[in-house]
């Protein structure tokens, strides 16, 4: 390799190397959208904080490991006119598309003006610190009043952006889409291009160049390991902590051409390309920081055409950058230490939580036998009245052969007797001998005797007939009220579950408007409103505070809290009084009443009721005269009957005492037909109950293996930190390794006569120093600019 190349290579390895190493540009911004894990948008995105520059400086948990060894603290120089530090938040989709794009502004007012004129394209502009207002002007201008402090305002555009980030996917070496790699598994490949578009024309070697302005592409991704194994990166760093590994890629688009270097001589990478074995593919977001400070931080006087490149001062920012990683290296070591301490505490919990979830999966399966136990009693129950119920037409059968051979025997005693009489059957054996009492002497007393109970019992017919109904009317009643309850409990609920949904909802809306009127505005919402009457709050501040609290209302996280306040209140007992007084109160009206009443006249009319209250009727009557002529007082008068007639006459009163028995026979068989659907029910129910306790044996139980294999992993946790706390220690003394071979070598090798490629760096310098803003910055302001570029989840 000739001298020139040697010179260009270690040329690039300082820009390169530096550029990794002093990434902590916008650290703080990145690291707060990678802690993001709502889908939401947030509502403001702060890059300073008015309490000073490093506020706010430290990282998330879960960000500080991907982007800690990448922070620097340098800030923008203090001049005597205002500097505007801008940051732009791109939101997209998997692939890239652009969905939105905020823009915070932080313009220092070193000066110290009172009013600071600013030029910006944004719009729906809030103003993020308490009393900071402006007035417009043309042209984009806004005069804000300072009162000689910071002043920080954020808003939206809708503008080409200066690179482009395009995210493709590969599954086993063919392109997927996004949407369809979720819960897919194979060899997956996630390639970022990055297109630059931000140019100037530039004189070089004589003749007019497109040198593009050197932004420096940092992209970062966390991988969970339980997804993701074999993790390669084409240029960038791995950072495994056992359970997930956080992969960091750089690029420089336009930095190739505008050192005008050819890629078989040296490649300036200018994508980003993972590949990763997965089970069940699911990505969580990624974050690309974009800004060209690092160049801008290079004074071009120092280089200087035909004489060698003068680069003390960037060699020794580059060594006190890797210093600054070192020592964040050991403050990580610190923190394992710290988290070891903390694990062992941790373990203490679990022990205790384990205890816990073995009292109540005992419980549980004390619950759970208690329902077998009764299961099984309600199945014996309705096993021992159904065999009841089987053999009730076998108890029927027998009692109608009994009555049977009884009537048989009556006919041989009547016909030893010299009386000729037709076979006896149940239904005419008191008509055959009702005639043959009539065809003796004397038995007119028997003859009046029936006649008088039967006209006494028909005269009752009536009576009898209303008490039969009554008894089926009560039963249709409690069944067609139990139906129309059922139906008001429904609609009252309904109706009380919106009230009680509006009533929440106005509560919830009164604390985000509170909320939100407190962060925008700086005071509590009766201020706001008194200010609002007053005049002194402008209607696009109204209209963002306005907007701001309805996002909030319509997003699903403030639903979710709405629903679950409302099914709380649902739940209450003054909720449940309310709605069980409301029902009995729409029960008692005249309107439910007449719906009840007419349900069960129509039932009543119905053809199956009628006949029923008929055929009851008749039973009753038959019985009620069988039970008299039973009696004491029919049998006194029949005794004074002659003695044949006498014997006959007893001989029918014994067999009516036993149609009485019959008839109640059929009577008790029918009701034990009834109790076996009652016992089946409550069968049925203990048989849901008993499922219930089982699942919830089961769950008890799964919880407490699970919550006892997590005991029994508690030590694996504790060895698991404690070999991540030696991980670091390793990584720390590896980072000192470095510098010492790395690092300090590239500072001594970096030399030589760089005529060309000085003279490129040095129009890359210029165009990199002319790019300061993206939104718009007022005449002789001074600023610089990055991006944070932000993709949706996937799966």
């Amino acid at each position: 390799m000739n001298t020139m190349n040697t010179m260009v290579n270690k040329s690039l390895a300082l820009v390169i190397g530096a550029s990794i190493l002093s990434m902590g540009i916008g650290g703080t911004a990145v690291a707060a959208f990678y802690s993001s894990r709502e889908k939401m948008e947030p509502a403001v995105v702060t890059v300073g904080t008015p309490e000073g520059e490093n506020a706010g400086s430290a990282l998330p948990e879960d960000a500080a490991g991907v982007l800690l060894p990448y922070m620097n603290t340098n800030s923008a120089p203090l001049t005597d006119s205002a500097f505007k530090e801008e940051t732009v938040y791109v939101i997209s989709g998997p692939e890239g598309a652009v969905q939105k794009i905020i823009v915070s502004d932080w313009i220092r007012n070193t000066a110290g003006k009172t009013d600071v004129t600013d030029v910006s394209e944004l719009s729906d502009v809030t103003a993020l610190k308490e009393g900071e207002t402006f007035t417009m002007g043309g042209e984009n201008t806004r005069v804000w009043n300072a009162s000689s402090d910071d002043i920080y305002y954020q808003g939206e555009i809708s503008k080409d952006l200066p690179v482009d980030v395009k995210v493709s996917y590969f599954l086993d070496g063919s392109p997927i889409a996004p949407e369809e790699l979720s819960g897919k598994s194979g060899r997956v490949t996630i390639r970022f291009d990055y297109t630059n578009h931000a140019f100037e024309m530039k004189e070089v070697g004589g003749k007019q160049e497109k040198i593009f302005v050197p932004f420096t592409m940092l992209t970062g991704v966390l991988l969970d390991n339980s997804i993701f194994t074999n993790i390669e990166v084409s240029n960038g760093k791995l950072i495994n902590d056992g359970t997930r590994t956080a992969v960091v890629g750089f690029a420089f688009p336009g930095l190739q051409e505008d050192l005008g270097i050819e890629k078989e001589k040296f490649t300036i990478p200018d994508y980003v390309e993972i590949s990763a074995d997965c089970q069940n593919f699911s990505l969580g977001m990624t974050v690309t920081l974009a800004s060209n400070s690092l160049i801008n931080q290079i004074d071009p006087e120092k280089l200087k055409n035909g004489e060698e490149m003068d680069l003390n001062g960037s060699m020794k920012e580059l060594t006190d950058a890797m210093t600054q990683l070192m020592d964040g290296s050991s403050k990580l070591y610190d923190g394992l230490c710290t988290l070891l301490d903390k694990s062992k505490e941790l373990v203490a919990g679990i022990d205790q939580l384990a205890e816990g979830a073995k009292k109540l999966k005992d419980g549980a399966e004390a619950v759970d036998e208690g329902a077998g136990k009764l299961s099984d009693g309600t199945q014996t129950l309705y096993d021992g009245l159904s065999t009841l119920d089987s053999h009730s037409s076998e108890l029927t059968s027998g009692a109608q052969k009994v009555f049977e051979g009884l009537l048989s025997t009556a006919r041989e005693q009547l016909e030893a007797a010299g009386l000729s009489i037709p076979e006896l059957t149940i239904s005419n054996y008191a008509e055959v001998l009702n005639g043959v009492i009539d065809s003796l002497d004397e038995t007119s007393v028997y003859a009046q005797a029936l006649e008088t109970v039967t006209s006494a019992v028909e005269g009752k017919r009536d009576y009898i007939r209303e008490q039969v109904e009554a008894g089926v009317k009560a039963e249709v009643e409690k069944q067609v009220q139990a139906a129309v309850k059922e139906n008001v409990t429904e609609k009252v609920t309904a109706a009380v579950r919106e009230q009680v949904q509006a009533a929440v909802e106005e509560k919830v809306r009164e604390q985000v408007s509170e909320q939100v009127i407190q962060k925008a505005a700086g005071m509590d919402k009766a201020t706001y409103d008194q200010a609002v009457k007053a005049g002194m709050v402008d209607s696009s501040t109204q209209q963002a505070i306005s907007g701001a609290i309805e996002q909030q209302m319509n997003s699903s996280d403030i639903k979710a809290l709405i629903s679950q306040n409302t099914d709380a209140q649902m739940e209450s007992a003054e909720v449940q009084g309310k709605i069980s007084s409301a029902v009995d109160q729409q029960m008692q009206t005249s309107d439910v009443q007449t719906i009840i009443s007419s349900k069960v006249d129509e039932t009543m009319n119905g053809e199956d009721i009628r006949d029923l209250i008929d055929k009851n009727t008749d039973a009753q009557v038959e019985k009620a005269i069988s039970e008299t002529m039973a009696g004491e007082e029919v049998q006194g008068k029949l005794e004074a009957a002659s003695a044949g007639a006498h014997k006959v006459i007893d001989l029918k009163a014994s067999l009516d005492g036993y149609n009485a028995f019959y008839l109640g026979l059929l009577d008790y068989t029918s009701a034990v037909g009834q109790v076996v659907s009652g016992a089946k029910t409550l069968r049925d129910g203990c048989s849901e109950l008993k499922k219930g306790t089982k699942q919830l044996s089961e769950g008890t139980g799964t919880l407490y293996d699970g919550i006892l294999q997590m005991k029994n992993g508690a030590p694996s946790l504790i060895d698991g930190v404690t070999k991540l706390r030696d991980g670091s220690l390793q990584l720390s003394d590896g980072l000192k390794e470095f510098n010492e071979k790395g690092i300090q070598k590239l500072v001594e090798l970096v030399d030589g006569d760089l005529e060309g490629l000085v003279e490129r760096l040095r129009a890359t310098m210029e165009v990199s120093k002319s790019y300061i803003n993206y939104a718009g910055i007022a005449d002789g302001m001074d600023g610089q600019v990055k991006f944070i570029y932000k993709t949706e989840e996937i799966g």
